[in-house]
C-alpha cells in the first residue's frame, strides 16, 4: 500500500500515527506541498482533491480522507482496538473523535490557513481557491483555546479523551494541538490535566511516525 503523504501536514500525520499504532507499514510517497505538487496532473489523476492523505492500494484502488483511510486499515489490521470496543464504547469514540476534529483540527486549521503568508489565496484546501479571511483567523484562535478548556476538564475525568483506553480520537486531538503551534498556541502547566496526557501521548512511539 502507498500513501500519498507530506511529512508536515496533520492529516497524513494523522494516518501514519495510526498505522504505527497497527503496526502497519506503508510506502510512503512524498508529495511536497510548499512545491505545491499535488497541483501536478500526475497527482491529480490520484487525488482530483489535491490533498493528502491519499492511499493507494496493490490494485490501484485509491482512498481519500484521512479517517476513511484509517477505517479501512482498521478493518485490514484489528488489533489493537483504536475505535472502541463493543456498541458504547464505539459510539463514545466516535463523539469524542468528530470533537477533535471540529473543535480541534478545523479550528487550528481556521486560524493557521487564514493567517499564514504561504496560504494566501489558498485558505481551504481543495481545486478551488479562496481568499484569507483574517477574522477567521482570530476566530479559529479563540475556538483552540476553547477546545485546550474542554479536554482540561474531561481530561480531569478520564485517563484518554475517550475513556480509559488509547484510541483514535487522542490521536486528532494530539496533532491539532501540535499544528497549534504554528498559531504560537502551546500545551501548558495552566492545564494540567491537559499537560498530563498531551505529555503521555506524545512519548508514544507512534508519535514520532
Amino acid at each position: 500500500m502507498k500513501l500519498y503523504d507530506f511529512k508536515m501536514a496533520p492529516n497524513p500525520r494523522r494516518v501514519r500515527m495510526f498505522a504505527a499504532e497497527k503496526g502497519i507499514d506503508l510506502e510512503i510517497i512524498e508529495v511536497n506541498l510548499g512545491a505545491k505538487e499535488q497541483m501536478a496532473d500526475d497527482f491529480k489523476a490520484i487525488n482530483p482533491r489535491l490533498a493528502v492523505p491519499a492511499l493507494e492500494l496493490d490494485d490501484g484502488t485509491v482512498i481519500t480522507e484521512c479517517i476513511a483511510i484509517c477505517r479501512y486499515l482498521d478493518e485490514v489490521q484489528p488489533e489493537p482496538v483504536l475505535f472502541g470496543t463493543g456498541p458504547l464504547g464505539r459510539a463514545t469514540v466516535e463523539m469524542w473523535h468528530r470533537r477533535c476534529e471540529l473543535e480541534g483540527l478545523q479550528a487550528v486549521a481556521e486560524g493557521v490557513r487564514n493567517s499564514v503568508e504561504f496560504f494566501a489565496g489558498r485558505a481551504i484546501a481543495g481545486p478551488v481557491d479562496f481568499p484569507q479571511i483574517p477574522e477567521l483567523a482570530e476566530r479559529g484562535k479563540a475556538r483552540v483555546e476553547l477546545f485546550a478548556a474542554m479536554l482540561e476538564e474531561r481530561l480531569g475525568e478520564s485517563e484518554y479523551i475517550a475513556g480509559d483506553d488509547f484510541t483514535v480520537a487522542d490521536i486528532a486531538a494530539l496533532i491539532a494541538f501540535d499544528f497549534a503551534k504554528v498559531l504560537k498556541i502551546r500545551v501548558t502547566d495552566e492545564t494540567p490535566n491537559l499537560k498530563r496526557w498531551y505529555d503521555a501521548v506524545s512519548a508514544r512511539p507512534s508519535a514520532a511516525a
